[in-house]
């Protein structure tokens, strides 16, 4: 008699930085019966449904204070959390995995209800709010970042860094194992020209981009050539013009960007310094502001404190500053080398495998 395969509910939602880690853990476990959750008008409308069956349900998360306004989402919350153990129920579902943001709530109570192991993925390095109450819950906490087990103390947690998208683990591979790998891109930038990368994560960022066009011109006078990924919610994003600049909304092969690149203009959410890291690619940070808790500031940190990167508020960087510190670290290709293998020492080029491996730990008990 064949054993049925084990049946795995995902719960991600909303930005990259929560569905590409979950994307990429479940393509390390080809023999599982995956189906995910999410929510309606969210990116993993786009994404999952061509690879897996996609539930959704209505949540929200809680604003500050409380009013009807609270009231309501905690009747969704309540519904969401029914619907969810239906839908666990009614699929013979052997474990959870999510990656936090509202969905986790109803996920990991609608699971362990039903006595079900949950595994959480945290990717920042100060967990969320939703990950510092229900990591106890879970029966393991995947964390991206080794210092923020220090705000989980109940929970159990494992070390694995955060997994990146196949199109990266497949240059993180190659890198590591010294065998070259495919940089070509299909833009016009010339061999051996200085390459500086912008980009924002994948929302884009406004405030980086006005900076950037303000300082923009003193590096093509130094030579450097600019790749500009400016979202798609800026309205001046082409604004712009010069030989040596090319803007475009998004990129599909950032990968082989990264790996050309001599530099990077960054926000620091987990998922953009994942791939900063497995790719070598130094950077100058700019933390979101308003993130919640700052948590993209102690991101940033993580990576300033290793020699891989620097950080700036945005409040207190001007044109001026980001001009020259771009020209300084252009100018001095000995500590770029330095900085970009003090990103490579971060990286976890097999964290999806050792993700997978959790999961199976967890799950098939």
């Amino acid at each position: 008699m064949i054993d049925a395969p084990i049946r795995l509910l995902i719960a991600a939602s909303g930005t990259g930085g929560h569905l590409f880690p979950a994307i990429a853990l479940a393509e390390k476990l080809p023999d599982y019966e995956i189906e995910w959750l999410g929510v309606p008008n969210r990116l993993e409308t786009q994404l999952v449904p061509q690879q897996y069956p996609l539930n959704t349900i209505a949540v929200e998360g809680f604003q500050q204070g409380f009013g009807l306004s609270s009231l309501r989402i905690l009747v969704r919350l309540i519904s969401s959390i029914l619907e969810v153990r239906r839908i666990l129920k009614q699929g013979k579902f052997q474990g959870v995995f999510t990656t936090g943001g509202y969905i986790a709530g109803p996920a990991v109570i609608a699971a362990r209800s039903l006595g079900l192991p949950v595994v959480f993925h945290e990717s920042n390095a100060l967990p969320g709010k939703v990950t510092r109450f229900f990591g106890p819950w879970c029966a393991a906490v995947a964390l991206g970042f080794e210092v923020a087990a220090k705000y989980l103390p109940r929970a159990k947690n494992v070390y694995v860094g955060t997994p990146v998208r196949a199109s990266f683990r497949g240059a993180a591979l190659r890198q590591f194992l010294d065998q070259g790998i495919d940089t070509s891109l299909d833009l016009p930038i010339p061999d051996g020209v200085p390459l500086i990368i912008v980009f924002g994560g994948s929302q884009g960022a406004v405030g980086i981009n006005k900076l950037v066009r303000q300082s923009a011109h003193a590096w093509f006078d130094a030579g450097a050539y600019v790749v500009h990924l400016t979202g798609e919610q800026d309205p001046e994003a082409d604004s712009l013009k010069h030989s040596q600049y090319i803007a475009l909304p998004f990129y599909n092969n950032m990968a082989a960007l990264l790996r050309r690149a001599n530099l990077a203009i960054s926000r620091s959410g987990a998922g953009s310094l994942t791939e900063l890291a497995v790719c070598g690619t130094p950077a100058i940070l700019i933390p979101y502001p308003f993130a919640a808790e700052d948590h993209q500031t102690h991101n940033a940190t993580v990576f300033t404190k290793a020699g891989a990167a620097l950080a700036f508020k945005q409040s207190e960087l001007t044109p001026e500053i980001l001009q020259n510190q771009v020209l300084n670290l252009l100018r001095s290709p000995v500590e770029l080398a330095k900085m970009a293998e003090k990103a490579k020492a971060i990286a976890i080029p097999d964290s999806a495998d050792k993700l997978a491996s959790l999961v199976r730990e967890v799950v098939e008990i």
